[in-house]
């Protein structure tokens, strides 16, 4: 469904990518390096909200013009392409499941309009805080763990948790367009996701039309978190990672993310896997 109102008028179900590019459109731009100076946030707190796009345009209204948006070679919407890795049975989802304490998530990062690839490792730090690590890649190895990618997990995994490498492989893919909202007088950045679509060999899942935000600061209490609060939106407990898992694979519990699946995105699970 297709909008024709104007931000100031309400935003019509359906358009999330129509309200992203408005409100894109409308910010001053900040770019990529005043982002890395000023607001990288490589260890931060996270929270993730799903919003429909009339909330998603009245929570940038509400925000004003303290957010700026991240702008490259003047572009200002950007294909993500992330490339998840887990061991044979699943034990990266299963500590995510269970809400373990040292649990982490390994992958590859595209921003697919430039072509540019980095390795990542994401760990759950002290105080629920968020660490992550990572590196250059080549674009063309990012289905894979080279030797280098290994020893350097290898490291950090030891260095966070004690604990050794298992055996891990590739298990699912996800693509979405981001734009990212940037306060950095409070270091402050809100990553805002919509067309998510997650695939694995021939089985592709298409999520609803709705925002994934995130909002990451060095305290958890930012600008952003205040005005959701306000309007009454909570955050919820999700990982993009272990939605799409349980989406494409029907069969696995998926145990506290079991109502916003069913709510969300139509998931129903199967006693046996239904995607192959």
């Amino acid at each position: 469904m297709t909008s024709t109102q104007s931000p100031g008028t309400g935003v019509l179900a359906g358009s999330c990518s129509q309200a992203l590019d408005w409100a894109a459109a409308a910010a001053d731009p900040i770019s990529l390096e005043q982002v890395v100076s000023e607001a990288a946030l490589m260890t931060r707190v996270d929270k993730k909200f799903l919003l429909s796009a009339e909330q998603f345009t009245e929570l940038m209204s509400r925000l004003g013009d303290g957010f700026r948006i991240m702008e490259i070679e003047g572009r200002r919407m950007f294909t993500y392409e992330s490339v998840y890795f887990d061991t044979p049975d699943m034990e990266m989802f299963t500590a995510h499941k269970q809400g373990r304490r040292r649990r982490y998530k390994i992958r590859t990062r595209t921003y697919a309009d430039s072509g540019l690839c980095m390795f990542e490792a994401k760990f759950k730090g002290l105080r629920g805080q968020t660490v992550k690590h990572r590196i250059p890649y080549e674009f063309s190895e990012r289905d894979s763990i080279t030797p280098e990618a290994t020893e350097f997990l290898r490291v950090q995994l030891r260095a966070e948790y004690n604990q050794e490498l298992p055996h891990l492989e590739a298990v699912m893919r996800s693509d979405y367009v981001r734009g990212t909202f940037v306060n950095p007088v409070d270091e402050e950045r809100l990553t805002c996701d919509v067309n998510l679509v997650y695939s694995r060999q021939d089985a592709t899942v298409h999520g609803p039309d709705l925002f994934v935000i995130e909002t990451k600061t060095a305290s958890g209490r930012g600008a952003a978190d205040a005005v959701l609060s306000q309007m009454g939106i909570r955050p919820v407990s999700m990982s993009k990672y272990c939605l799409g898992i349980a989406l494409l694979h029907p069969h696995l519990a998926a145990n506290k993310w079991s109502r916003l699946l069913k709510r969300n995105f139509g998931w129903k699970r199967s006693p046996r896997q239904v995607l192959s």
